[in-house]
This record gives structure tokens, sequence and C-alpha cells, in this order.
């Protein structure tokens, strides 16, 4: 943990006075150009009295207890990190060249900016941290990944005409490398001024990796140059979904006057008299929006540190969520949702990183529809096991006499109307209540009476197939005819 003696450290003396250098010129379309807006070797007091101003915005004493940015690399993308400087020694993990030039490492302007930016991220001071930069989250790994040169680089000539097509495919390349590397915030304080498929698709490559990418919106603040609205020019990588855009504030927390005001700002730090590191290993104050990108990032991995599983969208809600000194509204474009605040967005984090139980607002004694007493009595009372035995076997035997009776054919059926029903007795005997017309006592000789059977022919039932009716009288005859 870092001690409240940090913030009495005596730091080296730089070359005595300010020594401003120019903002960066205007670049082709697509090349891209170091954020910083100016930068100044200062004396130990003046770094001294500006980061403790600069922490003290941020609220990074307090964040330190609970996060220093242990196990998180981040990878700052930019004009190189000389790791040899005194606060940054160990700390530093040598990346690729993606220039395309030849400028050695040894060269005194190689890596001036991204150096800068190191430091501020994670620079760790010396001497046991009594003296030197400490930054943001001092025990914090930096990947360096070198895209584009310093504008005093020997090769920056060259680089201004390079295609626009290898200048994007450079800075797509690193991000690809950063996330295949294992870092888990990726600091850009760059800008390009035309936007780029193959870094879209980068950046969307990392962001689905969990990498939180953190990026400069840029100084254009004074730019004569305006779009709708009166906003300034847009910077890439800033403005592409999934990157967190940071604008600059000053010691007051206003918005730096160079500070882009684009919809690619979310959220803002401190951006006038940074203090940091540079590869000559003297100490300076930093304006632009690189110094605050470079904030950002670090506050980022202190949450990544504690809270490594947050995804990016988690992590830009805890720093939106809570930052402070907004402007009217919840949003404005020149410092997004506000000023950055290092320990409340982790004590934020902390309720992100695992699932937030809801509150209901019904208690939870009550009971819907009266409870147990308001539901109604079933119509039916359910059967008892003895009932249901009764039952299936009744259903059983009702269907065995149904399958039964469908197997039986009829015996006899209805004569058709107007027949005589069938008399008793022997052949020739007719029952004194039926006696035919024309029938005399005894004999059978009598007129009307054919052969066989009785008067007009006997009755024929529909079962006795194969029998002849009789239609009418036969000859006559003295009884049955043999």
């Amino acid at each position: 943990m870092l001690t409240a003696r940090r913030w009495l450290m005596m730091l080296a003396t730089g070359v005595a006075g300010a020594v401003t250098l120019a903002p960066a010129a205007a670049v082709p379309v697509a090349a891209a150009a170091p954020l910083a807006a100016g930068v100044a070797a200062a004396p130990a007091y003046v770094v001294n009295q500006s980061q403790q101003q600069v922490f003290s915005m941020l609220d990074v004493p307090a964040a330190w207890r609970m996060s220093e940015g242990s196990g998180v690399t981040i990878a700052v993308i930019d004009s190189g990190v000389y790791p040899y400087v005194s606060d940054l020694t160990g700390s530093v993990i040598l990346g690729p060249d993606l220039t395309g030039l030849s400028t050695p490492r040894s060269s005194p302007h190689w890596g001036e900016h991204g150096t800068w930016m190191a430091s501020i991220i994670a620079g760790h001071g010396h001497d046991g941290g009594t003296a030197g930069i400490i930054g943001v989250a001092p025990k914090a790994k930096i990947l360096s990944i070198r895209v584009i040169p310093d504008k005093d680089d020997p090769g920056y000539t060259t680089y201004e005409h390079e295609p626009e097509q290898a200048i994007q495919q450079s800075l797509a390349e690193g991000i690809d490398y950063a996330v295949q590397h294992h870092a888990q915030v990726i600091s850009m304080s760059i800008g390009y001024s035309a936007a780029s498929a193959v870094v879209r698709e980068a950046v969307q490559y990392a962001y689905s990796h969990g990498v939180v990418l953190v990026a400069s919106s840029g100084n254009s603040g004074h730019d004569d140059e305006r779009t709708d609205h009166n906003y300034a020019p847009v910077s890439f990588p800033a403005d592409y979904p999934g990157v967190i855009g940071v604008g600059a504030v000053n010691s007051a927390g206003a918005p730096a006057g160079f500070s882009s005001n684009n919809l690619s700002v979310q959220v803002a730090a401190p951006g006038v008299r940074v203090p940091a590191q540079g590869r000559d290993g003297l100490y300076w104050t930093v304006d632009g929006t690189s110094p605050a990108c470079a904030l950002v990032a670090g506050i980022a991995a202190l949450i990544k540190s504690r809270y490594p599983n947050l995804t990016p969208a988690l992590v830009l809600e805890a720093l939106t969520t809570t930052a402070h000194n907004r402007l009217p509204g919840s949003y404005n474009p020149q410092t997004g949702f506000g000023t950055v605040d290092a320990a409340a967005a982790l004590r934020f984090a902390r309720g992100l990183e695992r699932p937030r139980a809801v509150r209901s607002q019904v208690a939870s004694s009550t009971k819907f529809g009266g409870g147990p007493a308001g539901v109604p009595a079933a119509p039916v009372p359910p059967r008892g096991a003895v009932d249901l035995v009764l039952f299936s076997m009744s259903a059983i035997v009702s269907l065995a006499l149904i399958v039964a009776a469908s197997m039986r054919r009829p015996v006899l059926r209805r004569p058709r109307a107007g027949a005589h029903a069938a008399c008793a007795g022997p052949p020739g005997h007719t029952p004194p209540d039926h006696q035919p017309p024309g029938y005399g006592p005894p004999g059978y000789g009598q007129p009307g009476y054919g052969a066989p059977g009785y008067g007009a022919g006997r009755p024929r039932y529909p079962d006795e197939a194969g029998l002849p009716t009789d239609t009418g009288h036969g000859a006559q005859g003295d009884g049955w005819q043999r």
C-alpha cells in the first residue's frame, strides 16, 4: 500500500523555467499525432504540488486503499515507452515497433510522448517510493506498443507520407497484439482524423475479449473548424463504439480550453499541468487530453485489478455513474458525464461484480387472492383408494357385458304387418277364435282351403328361408295334400 509520505517526495529537478512545446501542427487526413497540447520541464516543488492536486481531484489516495493495479497489464499504444527511466524500471514490457521506421530505441527522440503517458499510468517512483512520479496504478505493468513517431523523431517526415492504409493498419495490429498478449486495459493518447474499418474491427475484437479501451477525445477546442451544434471535429479511436473517450479539465474542474467538445467524450480528467517523467529522466508537466486519457486508463486498471471479471461496459458504468463535477444536465460534450472519481468508481464496481438483488416493493408476507383461505373447495371430493378400485371393477364388468351383448344374434323378429301369429296345435287344428271363413264342422274339404296350409296361405316368417309362400287359393281337397 502507498503511504502518506509519498506526498512529500523530493523530485529530481528539471530544467529551470517552463519550456512549452508547440502543439502538433496539422497532419494529413489519416496521420496520427500524440495528443499532448504542451509540456514543460519543471522543478521538483512544481511537480510535487501538481501531482497532489491531480490525485486529490480524482480521490486516488482513497482508491489505493482498495487497489494499486496489481496483476494488470496496460498496453500503451503510442510512440513507444522507454523502459529504463527510474520511475518505470522493471514495469515495462517491450512490444513491437509497428511504425516501419528505423529510428533506434537509443535515440533521444524515440518514445518521448509514450514514456510520459506510461509514468502517469504506472510510475512507481524510486528510492523506495519516496521520490519520483507515482502513477495512478503503481503496481501495474506497461506493455509498450509503438505505432506512431514523435514529431521530432528523425523518421517523422517519412511517416507523414505513408499511405493511409498502412498508418491505420499499424494501429489495428497494435490493438490485436495487446489482446493476444493479455492486456486488460489499452491506453491510446493519440488521435487520427479519419475512421478505419480495420481499426474498428480490431477495437471490436478487443472489446469482445473483455479489454477496456481508453482514448483521448482530441485537442481541437480552439479550432475554427466546427461541425453541427458547434462541435469540434471527432478524433479516432476515441469515437469508435466500445472506446472510452476522455476530455480534459483544468485544476478548477472546468473544461480545458483546448479539449475537444464532441460526442466521443464520455468522462473527463485533469489535463493541465499533469506531472510525468520523460524518457530523458527529467520531470515535466504535461497539458492535453493525452494525460487525461492516461489517468482514466490508470483508474480502469485499478478497477480491473480489484474486479477482474468486470466487462468493459461495467467498467464504463462504474466510471460514469460515480463521476462528479458535472456540468448542467446529465451529459455535456465537453466533459461527458463528469470528472472521474477513482475511489467512488471502485466502491460502485463492487456491486457490479455480483448479481444485484432487487428488493421487492411487496412484503414477503403478502398473500395474493386471500391466501389459502381464498382457495375454493374442490367441486368433487377426492376419491380414496377403495373408491378407485370399486370404480375400476364396475367399469370392467360393464365393458364385458357390452362386448357379450354385441356378439349375440337375434332369434326372432317381428312379423310383417297383417300377418297372423303362429297357431299352436297339430296340423289341421284351428283354434276356436281363429277359424277362417268357410271353415265348417268337421272336415277338411271345405272350399277355400288350399294346399298346403290354412285358407289363403300360411303366414311366412322372414327366418323361414326357402319355404314357398301361397299367394292365392290352391285346388280344393279334403285336407293336407301329400
